[in-house]
């Protein structure tokens, strides 16, 4: 419908994974090595893990390496996760052409199978791979059976290579004490990080471009605020780019600015949720706000001094352990400045609240006067500070602290959870949930954090910078905070939420 009105020749921003439309970002490229160095030189065989935030582009990956393989892969892809261990089995065969007609349901008989045509394989120079698709969803009967699978091999050599692609539960489920066998096997991993405001750019012009479009429409503030409501995922951003392509046909706009974006993105993108039970809680609340003020007003009309009484609906206080199932409020942006400005740089609190995350008693580490924090009465327990960006403090996935700034004022919030657009905050007594261009806005990178737990630190600076380009840390060969607590990331301790419901 827009596309003669823009000059394209087809949608530049559907959803479908066509591979002409496919823009690899550094990260990406990253990725994509990761998974073909598993499969053409990881003799050592195991896993290789790759997550990410849903939409951030491991599905088109995988499409990506389908199409890279080398010549002499056979590969099983599994795109149905939620089997149970001798289903799986049936499906790793199907996929490399088994014969197992009269070996269903018997769980050794499969895996001879397997391992015959493993060994067959290898004599013949052939490398096998299993791809699991939304690995976060493999049952625990059926990921103790895929790490079974790696004990195939010869006296030299790993006969089976596995690779698991899921969101960042998956780091999460792969942490459990009881996976630990599977944890330890992992050679490689991979965390897809979200575009950054620079990538979006180049992502947005290059899918125009294969489109047959000349003129970019979107104006610098437009890609900001498109960068902005999606998070950097490129699933959302061509969600709301298609939208607001379509809002500007509609009203003849030649260009397309912050405000189409805005209101294109408030259409397509999903509101959040209230639970019911937290519904009848608004409602018990208007009433009561409904009889206070009709109290207040007959009280005025026989008292004309009397002050007038404001009803205020109040966030309950969070304790550590029901954070995950009760309901944030959501403040605009002058609701939350003056949220910074009444709690103010008050750090002991916002730690206090972070200890009680890692179950660790107040007297576990001391401040000073900055707030910086030094531990106190454990060895185990590390606590760290410095500037990075949120997109990496996503990818540590451990809850932790954030100053956040509103006019000469500092406060410390906590940071409960993050998704593709929202991030969830712990400020003081008060639970929120913002948007993530409201955090930038009060917000300059500045975080602190603590882990309980030792971590062994690779040997040498090119060992280090292996592990963080694996991370999507900076490569710059030092076991500084972020590369710490990524190699603590295994340990034991709560984890961020990722659906802010």
């Amino acid at each position: 419908m827009y596309l003669r009105y823009y000059g394209l020749t087809e949608p530049p921003f559907s959803i479908t994974p066509d591979p002409r439309f496919v823009h690899l970002s550094e990260r990406h490229r990253d990725a994509l090595a990761h998974l073909l160095f598993g499969i053409d030189k990881g003799g050592g065989g195991g896993f290789v893990q790759l997550t990410g935030e849903v939409g951030t582009g491991k599905t088109t990956l995988s499409r990506l390496l389908l199409e890279q393989l080398p010549a002499h892969a056979r590969i099983a892809l599994v795109l149905n996760p939620k089997q149970n261990a001798i289903e799986l089995l049936e499906t790793i065969c199907e996929e490399l052409r088994i014969p197992i007609e009269d070996k269903r349901g018997s769980t050794k008989g499969l895996i001879d199978a397997l391992n015959a045509f493993l060994l067959d394989a290898y004599a013949q120079g052939l490398r096998v791979v299993v791809l699991i698709d939304e690995a976060q969803n493999l049952p625990a009967d059926t990921l103790e059976q895929v790490r079974l699978l790696t004990n195939l091999e010869t006296d030299t050599q790993k006969l089976l290579q596995i690779l698991l692609l899921g969101q960042p539960e998956l780091r999460t489920l792969l942490a459990r004490p009881e996976l630990r066998q599977l944890a330890q096997r992992i050679t490689a991993r991979y965390h897809l990080a979200p575009l950054d405001a620079k990538e979006t750019d180049a992502y947005l012009r290059h899918r125009w471009r294969v489109a047959g479009g000349t003129r970019f429409p979107f104006d610098a503030k437009a890609v900001a605020r498109l960068h902005a409501r999606s998070g950097g995922v490129p699933r959302l951003l061509n969600v709301i780019a298609e939208r607001a392509l379509l809002a500007g046909y509609a009203r003849d706009a030649v260009g397309i600015d912050a405000r189409l974006v805005d209101a294109a993105a408030t259409e397509v993108l999903p509101p959040t949720v209230q639970p019911q039970h937290w519904r009848w809680v608004a409602i018990i609340a208007g009433v009561a706000a409904v009889a206070t003020l009709g109290f207040a007003a007959m009280q005025w009309r026989s008292a004309p001094t009397a002050p007038a009484v404001t009803p205020v609906l109040v966030a309950a206080p969070i304790s550590n352990t029901d954070h995950a199932t009760r309901t944030a409020t959501r403040p605009d942006d002058v609701t939350l400045a003056r949220h910074i400005t009444t709690l103010g740089n008050n750090p002991a609190q916002a730690w206090q609240h972070l200890l009680a995350q890692w179950s660790l008693p107040a007297t576990s580490i001391t401040l000073d006067a900055a707030g910086a924090c030094t531990p106190a009465s454990r060895a185990d327990v590390h606590c760290v500070q410095g500037r990075a960006r949120l997109e990496i403090l996503a990818a540590l996935d451990r809850p932790l602290l954030l100053r956040l700034q509103a006019g000469n004022t500092q406060a410390w919030a906590s940071l409960l959870g993050v998704d593709a657009r929202n991030v969830r905050l712990q400020l003081g007594q008060d639970r929120i949930d913002i948007d993530r261009s409201l955090l930038q806005a009060h917000w300059n990178g500045d975080y602190a954090a603590l882990w309980v737990g030792q971590v062994e630190v690779p040997a040498s600076a090119a060992q280090i910078s292996i592990f963080q380009n694996a991370r999507g840390l900076p490569a710059d060969g030092v076991a500084g905070p972020l590369t710490l607590m990524a190699l603590a990331n295994n340990l034991p301790g709560p984890h961020l939420l990722r659906v802010l419901d």
